[in-house]
């Protein structure tokens, strides 16, 4: 059963608290109506929440403890947040517009964060440097201290769940910055690290405007860390902060990811990437599949493929979609629905065909149809810059070289694809295009254990696998004379 209360509060220190600018109204995005409040955190909250995070970590409550302890608690979270998924879902539902079978499957990813990174805690080992007779010298990895941790809307707990798990299996305190669009759920993030018996400061959870409580966050002097997904300007913006108080940042800024479609694939099979990698969560998401570019010899029966796969997907509310299948639900709200709309309309304008959508549902709440864009050219805004919404542009080639061309012609490098029969030709593929992964013949291959993170405007830093464990260590070494030699 869904947890109805009409107002949630922040969870600074151990204990639920208000917020000292007030009430922020969290509506629905398949409805416009509001649902609940939630407690809006100013500046001195973030203050209060960053000085709990210190004295955790300063006190050795969290850092102290044997790895196999705290890699346990991290795990419990996970379970936690599993055994109570029947109340969580239909209010990420309510919040963020998607399915309600998306919305679970948010809530298992989540709980599968906090499970390898809970299994990974114990394997964080140092080594020992061989400098000759008369020294024993080895390394030690430290938690940086504190971490702030600002959330995307996109998915506001699984991707809590992606930094949040990897920060305290390593030692850290942390502050997460909830999305102001739909933060409900993080409450029970709050909920699920109590359970699990973390001390008191050891997790904050503190929703507020991204302009002041995100940009406190950012720039406060006693953090450690900034953990940030999001657009490039904000970005740009917090790392700016963060050189000022030289800290590192982990920043996955978005992407315009293209599949590149030989005369050789296997068409049925990739309509059901196109599925996944388009028209799942409405779009929104960063590593989205926005650009197909296809081989001539094959670009219309793909494109007519397509186009009856987008027309069959059913678009309305998600708490009316428990089953999964072809459907999707709002977008996360009117702005955004209409930049995508907006950004159809552009591409129209410069040339590209609407095959199909490309339009605003004429229906209360935030729904666009389901979008494919033809005779799109490599230099239009439509296949550049990100929409981030359901909206496939499909580009041709003639050759390798051009698809490659093609792909890597975006400020952004976050994902790409190939898919062929001929492996010599996916190999190369994959060492050329300009991206932190390159799925082949299937998107979104991979899954946890797969590190995730973009080259050029798509950020720095690795998310997810080991690699996300060194964003939350510094490396320290110890080196000792040996009496009695020398």
């Amino acid at each position: 059963m869904a947890d109805s209360r009409p107002y949630w509060q922040n969870y600074i220190n151990g204990a639920f608290v208000d917020g000292g600018a007030g009430r922020l109204a969290v509506n629905d995005p398949a409805t416009g109506d509001t649902i609940a409040e939630q407690a809006l955190a100013d500046v001195y909250d973030i203050d209060r929440a960053v000085g709990a995070a210190r004295q955790c970590h300063e006190s050795g409550a969290l850092s102290d403890l044997r790895p196999v302890e705290r890699g346990r608690m991290v795990r419990a979270m996970g379970d936690h947040l599993l055994e109570r998924i029947d109340e969580i879902a239909p209010v990420l539902t309510k919040e963020s517009g998607k399915p309600l079978w998306e919305a679970r499957l948010e809530i298992e990813g989540a709980a599968r964060y906090f499970e390898y990174y809970g299994n990974q805690a114990e394997t964080v080992e140092g080594r020992s440097i061989p400098l000759g007779a008369g020294y024993f010298d080895f390394t030690v990895h430290e938690p940086l201290g504190v971490s702030a941790q600002i959330i995307p809307w996109n998915y506001p707990l699984e991707m809590t769940a992606r930094s949040l798990s990897a920060a305290l299996a390593t030692g850290n305190a942390c502050i997460v910055k909830p999305p102001e669009l739909d933060p409900l759920t993080n409450g029970f993030m709050a909920q699920a690290a109590e359970a699990a018996g973390f001390p008191a400061g050891a997790v904050n959870i503190v929703c507020g405007h991204g302009k002041e409580a995100g940009a406190a966050l950012a720039a406060h002097p006693d953090i450690n860390q900034v953990v940030f997904t999001g657009s490039v300007p904000t970005g740009i913006s917090i790392a700016r902060s963060a050189a000022e108080n030289i800290v590192p940042c982990v920043l996955e800024l978005g992407g315009k990811s293209a599949a590149i479609v030989h005369d050789d694939a296997d068409i049925d099979a990739f309509m059901d990437d196109v599925r996944w990698g388009i028209y799942f969560n409405a779009g929104q998401v960063c590593s989205a599949m926005s650009r197909v570019i296809a081989h001539r010899s094959i670009a219309r029966r793909l494109t007519e493929a397509i186009v009856v796969l987008a027309d069959s997907i059913s678009v309305g509310d998600g708490m009316n979609r428990a089953d999964f299948g072809p459907n999707m639900g709002a977008m996360i709200s009117e702005r955004q629905r209409e930049r995508a709309v907006g950004m159809c309309a552009d591409a129209e304008r410069q040339g590209a065909t609407l095959a199909t959508g490309g339009h605003a549902l004429n229906r209360p709440g935030y729904f666009m149809q389901p979008t494919v864009i033809t005779d799109v050219s490599p230099e239009m805004d439509i296949a550049r810059n990100e929409v981030f919404g359901p909206v496939l542009s499909i580009l041709e080639f003639s050759d390798d070289d051009e698809a490659i061309a093609i792909a890597n012609n975006t400020p952004y490098g976050l994902v790409g694809g190939v898919f062929t029969a001929d492996l010599d030709r996916a190999t190369r593929a994959a060492a050329g295009l300009r991206a932190g992964q390159v799925f082949v013949n299937e998107w979104y291959a991979g899954g946890v254990e797969t590190p995730f993170g973009g080259y050029g405007k798509s950020g720095y830093g690795r998310e997810k696998g080991r690699e996300s464990l060194w964003n939350y260590v510094q490396t320290k070494n110890i080196a000792i004379r040996l009496k009695g030699n020398g």
